[in-house]
């Protein structure tokens, strides 16, 4: 499980990229639908989770907002901006890539033997 936590961590502002992709949304919601998408076997620590926003924000990959909720803590929104969407299909992209090239590795070029 290290190993797949350690291949995933290389990926979480992809995740958050693909995530917010489909809606804006607050930490603890993202990570949240991260646990129930993989049956809680996979969880963000907050200060990975909130490292990366700070991360995409400075590259203008994201933006921020606090939300106006009347009841409760305010919470703080991120949403995809365009140079975050075209970084996110590159981002897929090199997925698609590294994962042929390590089953070429793994697999000896014989996956499908």
């Amino acid at each position: 499980m290290s190993i797949t936590s350690d291949i995933i961590r290389g990926h979480t502002e992809t995740i958050i990229l693909s995530y917010l992709a489909e809606k804006d949304s607050y930490g603890y919601e993202i990570n949240k639908s991260i646990q129930q998408k993989t049956d809680n076997k996979y969880e963000l620590k907050e200060a990975t989770l909130y490292s990366a926003f700070r991360r995409l924000e400075e590259a203008t990959l994201i933006n921020s907002y606090w939300g106006d909720q009347t009841t409760g803590a305010r919470r703080r929104y991120y949403a995809i901006t365009s140079l975050g969407r075209a970084a996110l299909e590159q981002y897929k992209t090199d997925w698609e890539d590294a994962k042929k090239l390590i089953d070429t590795l793994i697999y000896g070029g014989n996956k499908n033997d």
